[in-house]
């Protein structure tokens, strides 16, 4: 969890440029594209793993437990790579450990073993976690204060052209290399030689999709290594001594809506594949399912696009709390009606949660000073909220079915909008201390 005392790397306000680096906002963003691609191939994940080992909705969503609890684990120790190598070599090194976690899927799929296949998403969100907490504040930096909002909400919007491409490549290449799973009844009268050839056959098909994903991170690695990035000194170079960021209300209470937010969105991807699989509501086959996540994650995308316009004319906090109240309304819809319309109504939510991460993030931030970097560390911590909110909802699924235990991102929603009308504003700090 990060500290109260200064140890996260952050830009000194001499170092902002006032102009955009849009080349280095270029390379950058495909950073924030990986990321994106990677996070949302979970969500294939999960209904493939489910019906291979024949899991529980609460043991399939240890996936999401094991990935987003790595943000809580190792944002801290990030800083401290962030603060002792840099920025450019802390991306380097989350690659290259990225690229590791997804070659650890093969040694998983030839087992195959379920709790390999999370030691593997561990190392996977290890190297995600130097990267989201290097490059969100680094993306800041890259051009005058003033237009920092629009550039976050610029590089979050190829984050989510990441994960609108991924369900149709997971599902293609995942789902759609094997032949349709068997049927739970039949899975548990097999012998244990026929269940461990079954299961074999089955997770082969991660093992081509993720070595390519393995090479295509070490070549990023190597071409970030070798590309000129702007050098961006800390504040700890200039001798600022950072005073505490829990003094900050606007700061905690937005790092309990990264929570709630990061939360709600992993909670309803991880599910979708499996709701739009039911009878009542798609029936859909999974791999058929699985290729309409790309309407979900491709509504975030269009939304940023969208909400990045609309923000030069509209108060942030205003935005955010609208967004979110249209969510829970979308949400409470697709839970009291059945069929495409209940589909439909899901799967527009994506639309509305564009905005929400990097509104929130700047809105946690905003003010801060020289603790902007110990407040991003917190707000990045917090993501651990997908690994938290999902579990909860996957033991909700259990006892009172998938779909109406969509209430729980309900609830996170209606948070968010507290937080946009009221939460994110200002309250007085007595003045930090100073060396």
């Amino acid at each position: 969890m990060p500290a109260t005392s200064g140890t996260t790397t952050v830009p000194t306000a001499s170092a902002t440029p006032q102009t955009t680096n849009y080349r280095a906002m270029a390379m950058v963003t495909t950073l924030f594209f990986m990321w994106g691609f990677l996070t949302c191939l979970n969500d294939i994940l999960i209904p493939h793993l489910k019906s291979i080992f024949d899991l529980n909705y609460a043991e399939v969503m240890l996936v999401q437990f094991a990935f987003f609890s790595a943000y809580f684990v190792f944002s801290f120790p990030s800083g401290k790579i962030i603060d002792f190598f840099g920025y450019k070599k802390a991306m380097v090194a989350g690659l290259v450990t990225m690229g590791i976690g997804a070659i650890m899927f093969v040694p998983a799929a030839a087992v195959p073993s379920f709790p390999l296949f999370l030691a593997a998403l561990i190392t996977l969100a290890a190297g995600m976690t130097i990267l989201q907490t290097s490059a969100n504040p680094y993306v800041a930096v890259l051009g005058p204060p003033r237009t920092a909002s629009s550039r976050l909400n610029l590089t979050q919007a190829f984050n989510s052209l990441g994960t609108t491409l991924a369900p149709t490549f997971g599902s293609k290449l995942i789902l759609g290399a094997v032949a349709a799973p068997v049927a739970i009844e039949v899975l548990r009268t097999m012998d244990s030689e026929t269940l461990r050839v079954y299961r074999v056959s089955q997770a082969a098909s991660v093992k081509g999709p993720y070595i390519g994903l393995a090479v295509a991170l070490f070549v990023l690695a190597i071409i970030i290594a070798f590309f000129n990035l702007p050098r961006i000194e800390s504040a700890e170079a200039h001798g600022v001594v950072h005073d505490s960021v829990w003094r900050y209300r606007h700061l905690v209470l937005g790092a309990v809506a990264i929570f709630v937010y990061v939360g709600a969105e992993v909670s309803i991807g991880s599910f979708l594949t499996n709701y739009f699989n039911r009878s009542d509501i798609g029936g859909l086959s999974l791999k058929d399912a699985a290729d309409m996540l790309k309407y979900y994650w491709g509504g975030a995308m269009v939304g940023r696009f969208i909400g990045s316009a609309l923000l030069q004319k509209i108060g942030t906090g205003a935005l955010l709390g609208f967004n979110a109240i249209m969510a829970a309304l979308l949400v409470t819809a697709s839970m009291l009606t059945f069929g495409h319309f209940a589909m439909w109504m899901i799967l527009l939510v994506g639309l509305f949660n564009s905005i929400m991460f990097p509104s929130i993030f700047t809105l946690g931030v905003d003010g801060l000073g020289p603790l902007t970097g110990d407040g991003s560390a917190l707000l990045i911590a917090a993501i651990v909220g997908g690994a938290i909110v999902p579990e909860l909802q996957g033991l909700l699924a259990d006892r009172i079915g998938i779909h109406h235990a969509f209430i729980l991102p309900v609830i996170c929603y209606l948070y968010i909008a507290y937080y946009g009308f009221r939460g994110s504003r200002h309250s007085p700090v007595a003045a930090p201390a100073h060396k």
